[in-house]
């Protein structure tokens, strides 16, 4: 992946905070308050969103059919349609919104505006208009961070002929995290975290997470989520965890032994 650097450097903090669309359905008072907080410590923030459930809706209003296959949402033209309409039109104001409300200074950005995520067909044939994140425009979000003004990214790319494409959640969190060398990733879920035997755990490492999927601990949806968490740990984000609407859960570490594996 390329990226379009800028001169601007910052020792600050910076933290990209990935939120699911059951997750942006279901925030309340305590995660704005919570986010502030994280904001008037000094920590950049950067927000990326997906908005699966607001989807799935107007599909079915439609009567567009939609499928999962391996993890990712099979995108026809039509539902493409469907994706870019919800997600720029409503979904993605309405979050800039409450966080304005709560007296955060955000702004609503997607692949389209100033080329900001630049992508390409990830395999055309077998997941239609998908995309796979190209280059990322670390000028355009550095300017932005540097105005105190909080990016709220929708998982829209562009490809170079300005056709919208559908790009999972979680890879537009990592690559954007990557580009402007965020410290950490945070990953909203419903959940407080990873839960062992009704205790949630602090901190995991992929060696712990394989052996509590292997026993049975952790199953359902958090295997993907773990499994996600892993993966832009391996990509060179240091520091992923998974949390709840009060932004503290389980720090997901990766450790020497873990790189062995």
């Amino acid at each position: 992946m390329t990226t379009f650097k800028s001169m601007h450097h910052t020792a600050r903090k910076r933290m990209v905070i990935k939120l699911g669309g059951s997750t942006l359905e279901g925030l309340n008072e305590a995660f704005f308050k919570n986010f502030k907080k994280l904001q008037d410590s000094g920590v950049e923030l950067i927000i990326t969103h997906g908005g699966g459930p607001a989807i799935n809706r107007q599909l079915a209003a439609r009567q567009i059919e939609s499928y999962a296959l391996n993890g990712i949402r099979v995108t026809t033209e039509a539902a493409m349609e469907v994706v870019q309409s919800t997600l720029l039109g409503h979904v993605n104001p309405a979050l800039v919104h409450e966080l304005t409300t709560a007296g955060i200074t955000a702004i609503g950005l997607n692949g389209f505006d100033g080329q900001l995520l630049v992508a390409d067909f990830l395999d055309k044939d077998i997941y239609g208009f998908v995309g796979s994140v190209q280059s990322v425009n670390t000028t355009l979000l550095e300017s932005i961070i540097a105005a105190g003004v909080v990016p709220v990214i929708a998982c829209v790319g562009v490809n170079l002929k300005g056709q919208g494409l559908n790009i999972n959640g979680d890879i537009v969190a990592s690559e954007v995290a990557l580009a402007i060398s965020a410290e950490s990733l945070l990953l909203v879920t419903d959940v407080a975290g990873i839960r062992i035997q009704d205790e949630y755990q602090t901190e995991a490492t992929a060696a712990l997470i394989a052996q509590w999927i292997e026993e049975g601990h952790i199953y359902g949806g958090m295997i993907p989520k773990v499994q996600g968490a892993i993966e832009c740990l391996n990509a060179g984000i240091p520091s992923v965890q998974i949390v709840g609407d009060s932004l503290e859960g389980t720090t997901i570490i990766r450790k020497l032994e873990d790189a062995m594996l």
